[in-house]
C-alpha cells in the first residue's frame, strides 16, 4: 500500500474520531458508558465511510496445487492388430485408468493417433496410416507451458509425415515409449520402395525403380517379377546375403495402351518367411496420348519464372519451357498455352501471333510491365497509369465458381508488387483473388479469368508469386497445395471445352492408403454456383458388381465425398443431381496396398533413442509393471503449489458494508432504547 494512501487513512481516522467525540462528547446529554458506546459506534460508521471513499487496494493471495499432466498417446493403426498387440495395449490402458495413486498425482490425458491425432476414450486399431511426427507437433502446441511426461504406446513404425526423430526436438517433455512388439529377428524379403511416375505417354517407355531388401543371416536366391494380370512383363533373379541386404533394380516398361494399367511387383517369398505381404506392391500408371506444353515468355530474369515452371511440371502431363519472345516466335505451334510474363516493348509481335493461332494465355503484370503497350495490344482491360507501385495482398473470392479453388490461407501470403491504380475491364470477368491493402479488401481483382470468342485468358496483376510458393511450403511442409492451385488454373486455360453445369474432379487411380476424395461443382442455368443442391455418387465394383451410394457434402464452394473406406478394386461411378436430369460418369481404380502390414517388428532402436534424447525411459509392453512406480517416484513430476496474486479494492469487500449497517443499527437501537431522538 502506498504511503499516500496510508496518510489518507490516518487522517480519515482522526477526523472520524473527532466527529464522533464532537457529537457525543461536546455538550451532549448522554454520559457514562452509553456515551462511550455510541461514540465508538459513530466512529466506526464515519471511519468505514471514509475508508470507502479512499478505497485503498490490498493484495489477495490464493494458493492452489497444480498436478502435472500425464499424456498417453496410443497408436491406433492396423499394425498394432497385425503385430498381435491390441489386447496387451488395452489391458495396459485399463491399468493406468484404474490406478488410484496415479490419478491422484497426475491429470491423465488420453490421445489416439493414426494419420491424425485426437482425444479419445476408445481404441479401434483400424487407422490406415501412422503419423508420429504430427503427434509431437500437436502436443507441443498444447503442453509447451506445463509439465507433461508422455507415454508413447506404439510400435514406432511411421508410414506418413515427417521423421518423428526430428520433430521430437521441439517437444520439451520427457517421453516414455511403451514398445509394442519384440526384438525377435525374422528372415524377411521385402519391397522397401517402388518409384514410378503416375503418368506415361503413349508409345513411350516409362521408368520403374524397385528397391528390395533382405533381413537374414544366410545367402538366398529369389526373383523379382512384374506382372500385368496373369502375364509377366519383367523378371530378374536376385541374390541377397548377410552383407548384401539390398538390391536396386531399374527398368523401363512400354506404354502401349491408353488408360490406367495396374501392375504388381513381387519378390518371390522364401520357404520360411513369416510375412509375405510385404513381398509385393501394386502400382498403376495412366497412359495418355497428349501432353500440354506451356510457354513461359519473358525478356527479363525473375524468380517467378522458375516457380511457375516447377508448379506446372509438378504434374507429369504438363511441360513448361521458359523462352524469350524471339524463341517463341520461331516455334509457336509447339505450345497449347502461353504465359506472357511482364510484357515489354518487344511483345507486340508475340500478341499478334497468339491472336493468330487463337491460343489461350495468362498475362502476368508487375512492376516492370509496359502498361502503355499492353493497353494498346488488347481491348479486354485497361490499366490506369500512375507510375507508382503498390503492394497487394490476396483475398480469396469464396464465390468463384469456374473451377474448384482450394483455400491456401491466401491472407497469409506475401504481397505482390504491381502498378498502383484501377484496372477497368471492358468484358465480363470472374475474380479468383481480390486485392487487399493494409487489411482492407478492394473490389478489384488481383487474379481474374474471362472467356471471349471461344478463348480463355487469365490476368495476374502482380509480381512475386515465387514468394507464394515458398509461403505455401512453410504452411504445409509441401509445395503441393500451391502447385495444385497453379495446375488447376493451367488445366482450365489449356482447354477450350464448353462449360458444363456439373463438374467432377477426381483421379484415375488411388493408392490403397490414400484419401479417396472426389469433389464436384454444380451450377444453375445462369452458371452461378448452386449451394443447396443434392448430389449423390453411385459406385459399382466391376468385379463383384456390388453397388454403393454416398451423398456429397457442401464445403465452401464445392461438394465433396470421402470414399476412403472402399475396398481395393475397379469402379465405375455416376454423379447425379437430385431433381435434375444431369449426371457425370467415370471410372477409378483403388490399388490394394496396406502399408501397416509391411512391418514384422517394432522399431525398438528408434524408440529407445527417443527415450534417451528426451530424458525418458523405454519399456516393452510385456514388462510395464515398473512404469507406474517410476512415474510416481520421479521428482520431476511432483505436484507444485502455486499462488495467484490479485489486487482487490476495499469497495469489493462486502463485509465493510455490513459493518456500517450493523453499527448504524446498533446506534439507532441504543438511542431509541434510552428515549433519545
Amino acid at each position: 500500500m502506498q504511503t499516500e494512501t496510508i496518510t489518507y487513512i490516518v487522517i480519515s481516522g482522526i477526523i472520524a474520531l473527532l466527529l464522533a467525540l464532537f457529537q457525543y462528547g461536546y455538550k451532549s446529554r448522554i454520559k457514562g458508558k452509553r456515551a462511550l458506546v455510541l461514540t465508538a459506534l459513530r466512529f466506526i460508521t464515519y471511519a468505514s465511510v471514509f475508508m470507502l471513499s479512499i478505497n485503498p487496494k490490498f493484495d489477495s493471495i490464493t494458493y492452489y496445487n497444480e498436478k502435472p499432466n500425464l499424456v498417453i498417446a496410443v497408436d491406433n493403426s492396423e499394425s498394432i492388430n497385425y503385430l498381435d498387440q491390441a489386447n496387451s495395449t488395452q489391458d495396459f490402458i485399463n491399468s493406468l485408468k484404474s490406478n488410484a495413486q496415479l490419478n491422484e498425482n497426475f491429470n491423465l490425458e488420453f490421445y489416439s493417433f493414426g494419420k491424425d491425432i485426437r482425444p479419445t476414450d476408445s481404441l479401434t486399431f483400424n487407422e490406415k496410416q501412422s503419423n508420429l511426427a504430427l503427434v509431437f507437433q500437436r502436443l507441443s502446441e498444447v503442453y509447451h507451458n506445463s509439465i507433461a511426461p508422455t507415454l508413447l504406446i506404439s510400435d514406432g513404425n511411421q508410414t506418413y509425415g515427417n521423421d518423428y526423430a526430428y520433430m521430437t526436438k521441439r517437444y520439451k517433455q520427457p517421453v516414455f515409449p511403451i514398445i509394442l512388439g519384440d526384438t525377435t529377428t525374422y528372415t524377411d524379403l521385402k519391397i522397401q520402395q517402388l518409384n514410378v511416375n503416375r503418368y506415361a505417354y503413349l508409345k513411350n517407355k516409362f521408368p520403374v525403380e524397385v528397391i528390395a531388401t533382405y533381413n537374414g543371416n544366410t545367402t538366398v536366391n529369389t526373383q523379382l517379377r512384374i506382372s500385368v494380370g496373369n502375364s509377366t512383363v519383367f523378371s530378374k533373379p536376385l541374390t541377397f546375403s548377410k552383407t548384401e541386404t539390398s538390391q536396386i533394380v531399374n527398368l523401363t516398361l512400354p506404354a502401349n495402351r491408353v488408360g490406367v494399367t495396374s501392375y504388381s511387383a513381387q519378390v518371390l517369398p522364401l520357404d520360411n518367411e513369416k510375412n509375405t505381404i510385404n513381398n509385393s506392391k501394386n502400382f498403376a500408371v495412366e497412359v495418355i496420348d497428349q501432353k500440354t506444353n506451356v510457354a513461359i515468355v519473358s525478356d527479363i530474369l525473375h524468380p517467378d519464372l522458375g516457380a511457375l515452371k516447377k508448379s506446372i511440371e509438378s504434374n507429369e502431363q504438363r511441360q513448361a519451357k521458359i523462352v524469350s519472345t524471339l524463341e517463341f516466335l520461331k516455334a509457336p505451334n509447339d505450345f497449347q498455352l502461353v504465359i506472357v510474363y511482364q510484357p515489354t516493348s518487344n511483345f507486340k509481335a508475340l500478341f499478334s501471333e497468339i491472336d493468330k493461332l487463337k491460343l489461350n494465355k495468362i498475362v502476368v503484370a508487375g512492376a516492370k510491365t509496359n502498361w502503355a503497350l499492353l493497353n494498346e495490344l488488347q481491348n479486354n482491360y485497361k490499366q490506369q497509369q500512375t507510375n507508382q507501385k503498390e503492394a497487394y495482398q490476396p483475398t480469396l473470392n469464396q464465390n468463384y465458381a469456374t473451377f474448384i479453388v482450394d483455400h491456401l490461407n491466401f491472407n497469409e501470403f506475401p504481397p505482390l508488387q504491381s502498378e498502383f491504380g484501377e484496372t477497368a475491364f471492358n468484358i465480363p470477368y470472374e475474380t479468383i483473388l481480390y486485392k487487399t491493402v493494409n487489411g482492407n479488401q478492394l473490389e478489384e481483382p488481383l487474379l481474374a479469368t474471362f472467356e471471349i470468342n471461344d478463348r480463355r485468358e487469365a490476368l495476374l496483376l502482380g509480381e512475386g508469386i515465387w514468394r507464394w510458393r515458398a509461403q505455401a511450403y512453410l504452411n504445409e511442409n509441401s509445395f503441393n497445395t500451391f502447385d495444385n492451385f497453379i495446375g488447376k488454373l493451367v488445366q482450365y486455360l489449356s482447354t477450350n471445352k464448353r462449360r458444363t453445369r456439373l463438374n467432377v474432379n477426381y483421379e484415375s487411380f488411388y493408392n490403397g492408403n490414400d484419401n479417396v476424395n472426389i469433389t464436384a461443382q454444380f451450377f444453375n442455368k445462369n452458371y452461378e454456383f448452386e449451394d443447396n443442391a443434392n448430389l449423390n455418387i453411385t459406385l459399382k465394383n466391376k468385379d463383384t458388381e456390388a453397388i454403393k451410394s454416398f451423398p456429397f457434402i457442401l464445403k465452401n464452394n464445392n461438394y465433396e465425398v470421402d470414399l476412403s473406406g472402399l475396398e481395393a478394386g475397379d469402379y465405375n461411378f455416376t454423379v447425379n443431381v437430385n431433381n435434375e436430369n444431369i449426371s457425370k460418369s467415370g471410372a477409378l481404380k483403388i490399388l490394394d496396398y496396406n502399408v501397416e502390414q509391411q512391418f514384422l517388428n517394432a522399431n525398438v532402436t528408434k524408440l529407445e533413442s527417443l527415450a534417451t534424447n528426451s530424458k525418458g525411459q523405454s519399456y516393452f509392453i510385456d514388462n510395464t509393471s515398473q512404469v507406474i512406480d517410476d512415474l510416481l517416484t520421479d521428482k520431476r513430476f511432483a505436484t507444485i503449489q502455486k499462488s495467484t496474486k490479485k489486487i482487490v479494492p476495499l469497495i469489493d469487500w462486502k463485509y465493510l458494508l455490513g459493518l456500517i449497517a450493523l453499527s448504524l443499527a446498533a446506534e439507532w437501537f441504543i438511542r431509541k432504547y434510552n428515549g433519545l431522538t
